[in-house]
């Protein structure tokens, strides 16, 4: 009787840590839509024509 109670706690172990994984990949998935959204609503932005800066130093 204790092997089965011992197998039942295992088994409701592995499904516990099972779930957890789910939510983790889920939670990491919503992350990355997400950032790819706002990187997408950025992308527009990006090709606004702003003054760049010159590396090199103007003559006087």
């Amino acid at each position: 009787m204790l092997e089965y109670e011992i197998h039942k706690l295992r088994q409701q172990e592995l499904i516990d840590s099972a779930e957890e994984q789910r939510r983790v990949r889920e939670a990491v998935r919503g992350h990355r839509a997400a950032r790819h959204e706002g990187a997408r609503g950025a992308g527009h932005e990006s090709h606004i024509r702003r003054l760049r800066r010159h590396w090199s130093a103007r003559a006087a």
